[in-house]
This record gives C-alpha cells, structure tokens and sequence, in this order.
C-alpha cells in the first residue's frame, strides 16, 4: 500500500470537482427523515456510474452500493437524511440552493453529512481506478431516518437484510480527526396525573402541572450528579419538552407530561437511568409514570420497524485492529499524526457496536458544529481528504489487521 498513498491523494484530488458537483445534487434534494426517496436515487445514479459492482435498495430504503467479492465484509456508513432548515431568516443563503468558492460549500447537509456520502461514492471510484480490490468487499451505506432515530436503519440492515460487516467506518463529519465512540442517549417520558376543576377553585382539583414542579427541581439536581467518563464524560439530562391536557384555561390541568434527553457515559445503561428517575422522591410522591418512548414512524417505503428510543453507549480500545488501521491510513496518506478523539452527538453506531458489537470507527468531512445549524457547510480539502482514506481503509486492513481482530469487541473499553 505505501507506493499508492501518492497515487490515491492524486485522484481525490483529480475528482474534487466532481464531488463538488455531486455534493450541491445532493444538498438541493430535500431530504428529511422518512422523505429520502429522490435523493437515494440521484446516489444510485452516481454510484453506477462511476462503477460499482451491485447496487441495490432494501425495504427500508437504505441504499448499498457493493465493490468487490473477496472474503473480508467491511462497510461505510453515511446517513443520507438531514434535518429541516429551521427559520430562514437565520439562513444567509438559500440552504437548497445553497453557495460554493474555491473552499467551501454551503447547504443542508453539508457536513451532516451529505459530504460522507459524497467522499465513499468517489472512494469507490478511486479503488476502481488503481485495482485497490483485495480480498474484500466492500459496501457503501446510505441509511435512512438516522435524524428521526439514529441507528434504527443499521437495526434493520442486520436483523433483516442479514449484513453482519467485520467493521464499519461511519463518515460523520469528524473535524479531520478519528473517532473512537461517543456516549448513548435516551428519550424518557414523565407523567403525573391530576383531576380538573374549574379555575376558580383551584382546591377543588389536583393539579398535574404543581406535582410536575417538583419533580423537574429534582430533575435538575439529578443531572449535576450523574456518573462520568475519563474518556466519554459525563452523562447528563435535560428536560427537552412540556405537555398537558386540560378542559380549558379556565380549568386546572389533569394531567402533565415531559421529555427528558438522557445522555449516557460509559457504565449507564436504559435500566440505570429509569430507575434513577422513578427513585426521585417526588416522583415516587406524585405517582408518576417514568417510561421510554417508541418510535414507530414509516419509512419513505411505507415499512414500519418499531424500536424503543434507546441508542446505547459505545466505545472501542484505542489499540483496537481498527483503530490502528484508520491510524496507518491517516499517517500514510497525511505524513503527520492524528488526533484520536469522540463525537459529542449521537450516531448510528448506537446500533452497530451498541446493540450488536460490531466495532465502529470514525473519520468524515465536515465539522461537529455545523451539524444542524444555518449555514452548514463542509470545506472541499476534507472531501478529498476523506475519499483517500475510504479508498485505502479496506487494503490496510486485509493485509495487516483482519487477522488480529477480537472476537469480542465489547471486552475492549478499557479507556
């Protein structure tokens, strides 16, 4: 691989136009959560033609785009949806339409991260060009409903579609650094009930909104108290959403219920984190009701593939065979070392090695604090940095790291 590494910087390089090009396509697609078909399409387009072996679209709607049939299954991963633009006021440009220079490339989605997606189609391109196939193959994701319910596409990919990859590297945008994890998180419902009465006599009911009072004070104490990480750090909880019912303004609420976004470290678990909630005093006073939520909304497709709103913690060694091979590509392609680090949000990952074990590692175009802000962009340098190290992951991890890989990843978190 080391008389390549020139070769591959070169091409991405060459293809930075292109990507370019492909990256605005995408962005003047709108593409929220559950309404990815159009823009799956144009990914199909791009992926035949720059020459991908198989190309298919499963049920759900993910896109899998294939190069190679050797032993070794290794994925990428890009989530195709965006979030909504928000108010466009706080839009300088047309965030469809969006705005290009000689550096960067604004538009929703552009760090997250419709650029990922981007750098694997033409990573491809680049693996065909140089006869960079061993023995692997290698698949191209672009996952759907990662905004709505981040890791449900991966759920569907393994349990249904049968996938079970040696590695993923997820392209969520990195700040050119290499991720290694991130904490989980949750979404936990709290109700208290109550009976109505009219307003003007308030002693007559029980208001729901007093006993949720209480319960939102110990709330905000709980959070400053919660278990922390030397690496993740620490969990934390916020209280997102406020709801009640009531017959009218003129009436005292009878019931009242709240969201409440849990981040997990490393060691918190869904089982932890309710029952540190149920236990609150005024919670166990109120009789409320502490529970997950679900998500169950159609995919584009119309499939519907319930899961519980839990999106556990993962993290694998800084000596894992995958981090090592992400590291040698970095070195190999940039002659300088990288910062190895984690993301603060959440990403599909929560499936992949949360839920089944499957170790993940991370390095995309873009940068965490554009993800969902006004005026998102990407800078053009990371794309080409990007599809040179997706062109060259699979070569260095046949020929020096598949065989030391654990048989259980989940043993390796020790930092």
């Amino acid at each position: 691989m080391e008389n390549k590494f020139a070769e591959v910087l070169k091409l991405a390089e060459k293809y930075k136009r292109d990507m370019s090009r492909f990256l605005r396509d995408l962005i003047a697609i709108p593409s929220e959560s559950c309404n990815e078909q159009k823009v799956v399409l144009r990914i199909k387009e791009e992926m035949e033609k720059v020459g991908f072996d198989k190309v298919e679209i499963d049920p759900m709607g993910n896109i899998l785009g294939y190069i190679g049939r050797g032993k070794h299954l290794i994925a990428m991963d890009a989530h195709i949806d965006t979030v909504g633009v928000g108010n466009l006021e706080n839009w300088q440009y047309d965030p469809y339409l969006g705005y290009e220079d000689d550096e960067i490339i604004i538009g929703r989605g552009a760090s997250d991260q419709t650029g990922g997606m981007v750098s694997l189609v033409y990573a491809g391109k680049i693996i065909k060009d140089l006869g960079l196939e061993e023995d692997y193959t290698l698949v191209i994701v672009g996952s759907v409903q990662e905004e709505d319910c981040d890791g449900l596409c991966w759920q569907y990919i393994i349990n249904e579609d049968k996938l079970r990859p040696e590695f993923v590297v997820i392209t969520e945008p990195t700040d050119g650094k290499i991720y290694r994890g991130q904490r989980g998180r949750m979404e936990i419902k709290v109700t208290t009930k109550g009976v109505s009465c009219h307003g003007s006599a308030p002693e007559r009911g029980d208001n729901a909104i007093y006993k949720m009072a209480d319960i939102l004070k110990e709330l905000r104490a709980l959070h400053e108290n919660l278990q922390d990480h030397p690496f993740l750090g620490k969990g934390s909880l916020t209280v997102s959403e406020i709801f009640h019912t009531s017959p009218s303004r003129c009436a005292v609420a009878d019931s009242c219920w709240i969201s409440i976004d849990r981040r997990l470290t490393a060691g918190e678990d869904a089982e932890l984190a309710l029952n540190q909630i149920r236990n609150l005093p005024a919670v166990k006073a109120a009789g409320a009701v502490v529970e997950m939520y679900t998500y169950e909304r159609p995919a584009y497709t119309g499939l519907v593939y319930p899961t519980e709103a839990y999106f556990p913690t993962w993290l694998i060694d800084d000596a894992h065979p995958v981090c090592y091979t992400l590291e040698d590509a970095y070195k190999g392609l940039f002659r300088t070392e990288p910062v190895v680090d984690k993301w603060t949000f959440s990403t599909n990952g929560v499936s992949i090695m949360g839920r089944y074990g499957i170790p993940c590692v991370g390095f995309g175009p873009g940068h965490e604090d554009q993800a969902h802000a006004p005026n998102e962009r990407t800078w053009k340098k990371e794309l080409v940095m990007a599809a040179a190290m997706y062109a060259v992951i699979p070569s260095i991890y046949v020929s020096k790291y598949a065989a030391q890989m654990p048989k259980d990843t989940t043993h390796h978190q020790k930092n």
